[in-house]
């Protein structure tokens, strides 16, 4: 970044859009092992319940730690080349993967031992070639702007991407999961559709890759050394996104218990198999109206108070839906405005973690986006392990057996996965989002001025 250089930087429509389809492909390939990959192990490929719910336990955490291994070697780097300290890996983390996307839901001919090996090697391959391209897309907003209402709306940018790419995913991968059965056979159908998507998402990763800049990166000397431990000391002076770790463990795992638990709770509990694509449809919908209030309550009320009115809406409807939820229409309007809810709190999380790296600046005089990234998304692998592990887990605990009709105790337990576990997390949100974290708006404008002093830079 140059001196004199304007902090409120205004990012230009197109640049917004592109940002946001690079999410739009994350989700065509992340939300495929969120949603149907449970249901894929257990009911295709043969897994036991319990097995299946481990590896992504194992996986999952595995991978929490890769993210840190990427964020240290993406701010360790000290020569960028033309894309950029973040492009270059976004650019080359996209070929592989695609490849580890599709794999991922191919059955082999092998026993059960070698099914199980090969669901774990494949969808660890398939964690670590999504952190390659994850880690420095998430880690572009704070070098693209450093305007905290701007960040907001980069974040809206992104979620309503990551919405539209679940909207889609949910809408049209059993069809054409269907659609492949009958062109390839049953064996083929999950991998033929996971191929699809993973072109097409892969496809909107480059387009993104290409089409945004990265304006506040500091390229460091050769000679500087880069000090790992200080850079992770660091983070334990970094309450805010300490704060926010925790959080995004209670709230990412909540809203993929509940993306994971869909298919099931449509098909015994409703006894509508087909019906998770139409639910999914009026679900995102509500998290797209989420969204376009977002940046406008922000403006006027701050982040933190949209965040918590965001996760006490969610909590209200999912508890509530427990009690009230006795027919289809029904569950649609209660999951609606729980999903609503949701869009406050998906979206603020990339606003707010961006907030927390110039607070990690100020607090120790180090800047390390990749880091603070791969620390946050950490938190969020392991909230994507204990989303595939605990279904897993209750599962096998209440008795569930693929493909036949269940048992009054497993229809609980399926019921409980889909409003007590998220519903209950949500009220922890709520509480420690109000408590704890103490890094408002005009705590964070103060904080950028004071950087901004230091460096001689006047906004």
């Amino acid at each position: 970044m140059k001196e004199g250089a304007e902090v409120k930087t205004a990012i230009p429509l197109k640049e917004k859009i592109a940002y946001g389809l690079g999410d739009v492909g994350n989700n065509f390939l992340f939300d495929l092992g969120q949603i149907y990959l449970l249901k894929f192990y257990t009911d295709s490929l043969g897994l036991p319940s319990a097995v299946a719910g481990t590896l992504f336990l194992v996986t999952k955490i595995l991978d929490g730690f890769t993210d840190v291994a990427a964020g240290t070697w993406i701010d360790g780097r000290k020569t960028y080349g033309k894309l950029g300290k973040f492009r270059t890996f976004m650019f080359y983390a996209v070929p592989p993967l695609a490849l580890c996307t599709a794999i991922s839901f191919y059955i082999p001919d092998f026993e059960l031992t070698g099914r199980i090996v090969w669901a774990y090697v494949s969808y660890a391959l398939f964690g670590l070639a999504y952190t390659m391209f994850n880690i420095p897309y998430g880690s572009m907003i704070p070098a693209m702007t450093k305007d905290a209402v701007e960040r907001a709306g980069m974040a809206s940018f992104r979620q309503a991407g990551a919405n539209l790419g679940l909207l889609i995913t949910m809408v049209a991968f059993i069809p054409l999961v269907t659609l492949s059965s009958n062109l390839f056979g049953e064996k083929y159908s999950f991998f033929a559709a996971a191929g699809v998507f993973a072109v097409a998402g892969c496809t909107l990763q480059i387009i993104c890759t290409l089409n945004i800049k990265e304006r506040y990166v500091v390229q460091k000397p050769k000679e500087a050394k880069t000090s790992i431990l200080r850079s992770y000391a660091g983070i334990l002076k970094n309450a805010p996104l300490l704060v926010l770790g925790f959080i995004n463990l209670l709230t990412f795992s909540a809203f993929n218990v509940k993306l994971a638990v869909l298919n099931y709770y449509c098909q015994y509990v409703l006894d509508n198999k087909s019906l998770g694509s139409s639910v999914g449809f009026f679900q995102i919908g509500c998290v797209f109206l989420g969204i376009i209030c977002v940046h406008p309550l922000v403006r006027r009320y701050g982040k933190k108070a949209v965040y918590i009115t965001g996760a006490a809406i969610w909590a209200v409807a999912d508890l509530s839906a427990w009690f009230f939820v006795d027919s289809t229409v029904s569950f649609i309007i209660f999951a609606c405005f729980a999903f609503f809810g949701t869009g406050f709190t998906n979206t603020l999380n990339w606003a707010l973690v961006s907030d927390t790296v110039e607070y990690g600046e100020w607090k120790t005089g180090n800047r390390s986006e990749g880091v603070v990234y791969s620390f946050f998304t950490f938190f969020r692998k392991f909230s994507q392990a204990i989303a595939g592990f605990v279904p897993g887990l209750v599962l096998a605990f209440v008795g569930y057996v693929p493909n036949a009709v269940q048992t009054e105790t497993a229809l609980e337990g399926i019921k409980g996965l889909m409003f007590i576990y998220p519903g209950i997390l949500a009220v922890v949100t709520v509480a420690v989002m109000a408590v704890c974290y103490k890094l408002s708006d005009t705590r964070y404008n103060k904080i950028v001025a004071e950087l901004n002093e230091r460096k001689n830079i006047h906004a």
